[in-house]
């Protein structure tokens, strides 16, 4: 049996004026959609469950959003992760901002099927590219073996570590104080972060 959660409703009366209209619209949509969904609040927003997390959405200064819990098997990978803001329709600041009732419908009753299914979420394993070794490193490297023979038989990582601690810093001075660093901490076979190593 659905719920609507008293929380829920403290939650779209505190929000802004322009948020409280858009805020209702997608809860209705959700209840309509889904009748034996269940709200609760979860990191103080308003989540709406369905054999698990199903949706949530979240009122700010000056825009809402709302984003599915599988969001990218319910909206695609190319709206999954909407770089305007939270969720996966952006910023929000009216309720035309969102799809319509129609597609809104469609991406709930979708992510009920996910849930309902058992079908569990991608993981998200971020891709690291790999840095290019910077010029400074490389003829740093040329002039002493035994840093050399360290970096070249180090990790991805442990080589990326070293060479993004290098690349990023913002001034000439540091630059050249961590090339000296991680040439001198390479020559004793260290990685980067040798110092937090459990031994």
């Amino acid at each position: 049996m659905a719920t609507r959660d008293p929380r829920v409703d403290a939650y779209i009366a505190n929000a802004a004026e322009f948020a409280r209209p858009i805020l209702a619209h997608l809860r209705d949509a959700v209840h309509r959609n889904c009748p034996q969904v269940e709200e609760t609040l979860k990191w103080r927003m308003p989540t709406f469950m369905h054999h698990g997390m199903l949706a949530g959405m979240a009122a700010f200064k000056q825009h809402c959003s709302f984003g599915f819990w599988k969001h990218e098997l319910v909206v695609g990978r190319e709206r999954a992760g909407s770089p305007q803001g939270m969720g996966q329709f952006g910023k929000v600041t009216q309720v035309s901002d969102l799809p319509s009732a129609k597609a809104l419908a469609a991406y709930i009753k979708k992510a009920m099927k996910l849930n309902e299914d058992g079908t569990k979420a991608p993981r998200a394993t971020p891709k690291k590219r790999a840095r290019a070794v910077p010029a400074d490193l490389t003829t740093a490297l040329k002039k002493n073996r035994k840093a050399a023979a360290t970096f070249a038989a180090f990790s991805p990582s442990n080589k990326r570590d070293y060479v993004e601690w290098i690349v990023d810093a913002r001034r000439d001075e540091t630059r050249s104080r961590r090339l000296a660093q991680a040439i001198e901490w390479m020559a004793e076979g260290k990685p980067r972060n040798w110092k937090y190593m459990v031994c």
